[in-house]
């Protein structure tokens, strides 16, 4: 698996949890996505969590300052036993 891939695992992840609809880049950041608030971000942990089988650490998904880096993130957990 690579971040394009990652990425549109994660299309299909938004398009669930967001009402309106937002189209994945790797630039793309939280502060892109009107909607994108404090609730709508712990349903898409979750969401996240659930679809990539992975868990994340208090404070790391924070440090990630867009989709390409979360992305990354999640391939990171993956890859851990």
């Amino acid at each position: 698996m690579n971040q394009a891939e990652v990425i549109a695992q994660l299309q299909s992840i938004f398009d669930t949890v967001f009402l309106e609809p937002v189209v994945l880049t790797p630039a793309i950041s939280a502060k892109d996505v009107p909607e994108w608030d404090s609730l709508t971000h712990i349903s898409l942990m979750v969401a996240v969590e659930k679809s990539f089988g992975v868990r994340f650490r208090v404070g790391e998904v924070e440090n990630a300052k867009n989709i390409g880096d979360f992305a990354d993130l999640i391939l990171k957990r993956k890859q851990e036993p």
